[in-house]
């Protein structure tokens, strides 16, 4: 038998959330409504937080999958406190901070963007992996449970399954998840899509799973201290609820369950939005009011929440008072600072691939930075990530000891799973996979770049030098649609994702220091499967030359006075270097080249910087390995650019160059071409 306060309180969050949706005409109220019990007595009996300081790195975290629930989460956030009448009522409209989806609001209680239906809970596996890797380190302190809230939508993208068989395989006990079955789809019901078991699926990739009456507060108590009394396994809550709970039409007759509950407005189905909210107890004359008694319940669970947050602070405080050394490093994850890092002093092969030269700086990486995760998609030895792999380990279960994660085929889940990472905060996460696979990353990618996660990724095999694997592993468009992300800016105004071709080994290490300093937004390292010619020093150490790829582009040949300049990035910089070489020495002219690492980067430049790389009104020649359109936009409206326009065919990678072109031969033949119709 539910107790009647927790049962007002429930029916309070369900009345504030069909208000919400009712005033803005838009929204989802029927899931809401549903998943009303569980979130209440989850934040009220559960969830470990301090209301006075929401960003406490030893707080539980709650991660929404069904972000279209987020009246939900307004509602019970604002019984907290952390949401104003007013932000209510202006759910969903320009400028509130209750949008349709919920974006990462921290201080309020929103740890993550949700909305793309299954990364929602893959973030919160991954935040659990992250509390595991620092508990390892630091005494079980962060010992702090995650916890996920998922509907139908959610278990069927496929993303489910690759977070289900890692957190099951890894054996994440700290997290928890909610599985609001109800039945019930935006378009049908639930029967008519699927038939599958759901919890023999998850107990056979090794989770605890109990099926409950999700109404029900004292089998949701049960399942919750079961769960968090679990020492093996990630735990399923499987919710049974019903869609719209608590509905009525005019007439006061039930009506719940219906497919049209989940997203209209409850004044645009069958049901009486009016009579619902008297059957809710709530006052149809201020519907967003906050019930006195459930106001008053809330008051003292409030007060027993700060106190127990203050009991906790206080035995972290003698910790840190006995373990100075590991309180001092565990200040340092959090805030993002890296220990002195000397990427000049990593030694790189001669005229590597840049995948090569980037497994060097992993190497180093492993050895002095303790707080990175690094994974791959099966493809740790092609991926080069097996450098930092081989002085490190690999995470297991009961042993995060280590900072590699394989992650299996699973590069989207891998991705998710890295946001998550980042966004528990304290690890520095770095996922690789091939260029061409960077497709299957691309939701979690954006995500990343909407939240400002600064998760660092690894693309190799960058071009159609993979060869012999054919087309379906050669990458054409693929550079094109990664750099649209650095043309976006996000919602603080920066370019919302750094995208780094470097052009040798020496600048694969600036590219490294570039990422590791770059904790604004993501970064992605683009690198080459084949060598590549290191690019000539002018006196100077190549290091030092190099970090001029700090600034997105620079000048690798400089001449006074050119009359063209060339411009590429990765491998195709140092064709561009025999080119200009051959041509000087041909046709008695002078030449630059220029290494543009970052369009997005160099953009932001001042006019005069990049006016100095690239003249304006000047005669550019690009050559790019992708389409043209990576470099149409800097070499202006007088430039040329050389690339491709079709897909990769299966042959060696020097065949290849051949018969696309891509040598130094036929790159001088093309600028010499492109000199003479600009009738120079």
């Amino acid at each position: 038998m539910n107790n009647k306060i927790d049962q007002s309180a429930a029916d309070n969050i369900r009345a504030l959330a069909i208000s919400m949706v009712e005033k803005a005409n838009s929204g989802h109220p029927g899931g809401a409504m549903g998943g009303a019990d569980f979130l209440h007595i989850l934040y009220t009996e559960y969830l470990k937080y301090d209301l006075t300081d929401m960003q406490w790195i030893f707080r539980d975290r709650f991660f929404m999958d069904a972000g279209h629930l987020s009246a939900l989460m307004y509602a019970q956030y604002h019984l907290l406190g952390n949401y104003e009448k007013t932000d209510l009522e202006n759910f969903r409209q320009w400028g509130s901070v209750t949008p349709g989806h919920p974006e990462i609001d921290v201080k309020r209680g929103i740890e993550n963007t949700s909305g793309p239906l299954g990364q929602g809970h893959v973030m919160g596996i991954g935040a659990a992996i992250a509390a595991k890797f620092l508990s390892a380190r630091f005494d079980n302190l962060f010992d702090h449970k995650i916890y996920g809230f998922i509907t139908d939508g959610g278990v069927q993208e496929e993303i489910s399954q690759g977070a289900g068989r890692i957190a099951g395989h890894l054996g994440l006990n700290n997290f928890i998840m909610f599985y609001d079955s109800n039945d019930v789809q935006l378009s049908s019901m639930t029967d008519e899509v699927t038939t599958e078991d759901t919890a023999m699926k998850y107990e056979s990739w090794g989770w605890k799973v109990t099926t409950i009456d999700g109404h029900d507060h004292e089998q949701i108590r049960k399942a919750l201290t079961d769960a968090n009394n679990e020492t093996e396994k990630p735990t399923l809550i499987i919710g049974r609820t019903i869609m719209g709970k608590g509905c009525v039409t005019a007439d006061g007759s039930m009506y719940e369950g219906q497919c049209e509950l989940h997203g209209k407005p409850i004044g645009g189905t069958k049901a009486c939005f009016t009579s619902t909210l008297l059957n809710l107890g709530a006052n149809p004359e201020d519907a967003f009011a906050v019930y006195e008694e459930v106001a008053a319940h809330y008051a003292a669970i409030l007060n027993k929440k700060t106190q127990e947050s203050a009991d906790r602070k206080a035995k972290i405080a003698a910790w840190e008072n006995q373990n100075p050394a590991l309180a001092k490093k565990i200040e340092q994850f959090f805030s993002g600072d890296l220990p002195n890092l000397d990427f000049g002093s990593i030694a790189q092969k001669a005229n590597a691939a840049t995948r090569d030269a980037s497994a060097a700086v992993l190497g180093y990486l492993a050895e002095n930075v303790e707080n990175m995760i690094v994974s791959s998609a099966d493809l740790s030895n092609s991926d080069k990530t097996d450098g930092f792999l081989k002085k490190s380990s690999v995470l297991k279960k009961n042993n995060f000891n280590g900072g590699f994660l394989q992650a299996g085929v699973a590069e989207l889940t891998m991705a998710a799973i890295a946001n998550g990472i980042a966004l528990h905060g304290g690890v520095i996460p770095v996922v690789a996979t091939f260029f061409v696979f960077s497709d299957y990353m691309k939701p979690a990618i954006r995500l990343a770049a909407i939240q400002e996660l600064p998760v660092k990724y690894v693309w190799t095999h960058d071009s159609f030098r993979v060869g012999e694997d054919g087309p379906t592993h050669q990458p054409i468009e693929q550079e094109a649609q990664i750099r649209l992300l650095e043309k976006i800016k996000n919602h603080s105004g920066e370019q919302s994702l750094l995208a780094l071709r470097p052009a040798d080994a020496v600048e694969t290490s600036v590219a490294w220091q570039m990422a590791l300093e770059n904790k604004k937004t993501p970064t992605g390292l683009i690198l080459s499967r084949q060598e590549i010619k290191d690019l000539p020093t002018n006196g100077n150490s190549r290091f030092e030359e190099a970090s001029g790829a700090k600034k997105g582009g620079y000048l690798v040949k400089s001449v006074q006075n050119p009359d063209t300049t060339l411009i590429a990035n990765g491998s195709e910089v140092s064709t561009l270097i025999d080119a200009a070489n051959e041509l000087e020495s041909t046709l008695k002219i002078k030449i630059n080249v220029a290494s543009i690492i970052s369009e997005g980067l160099f953009r932001s430049q001042p006019k005069e910087y990049q006016e100095s790389v690239i003249p304006n009104n000047g005669l550019v020649f690009g050559l790019t390995a992708g389409l043209p359109v990576n470099l149409e936009n800097l070499v202006g409206s007088n430039g040329k650019v050389f690339g491709l326009d079709h897909f990769g065919y299966s042959a060696p990678a020097s065949v290849l160059d051949q018969k696309f072109g891509f040598t130094s031969k036929n790159a001088a033949e093309e600028i010499s071409n492109y000199l003479k119709e600009n009738n120079f």
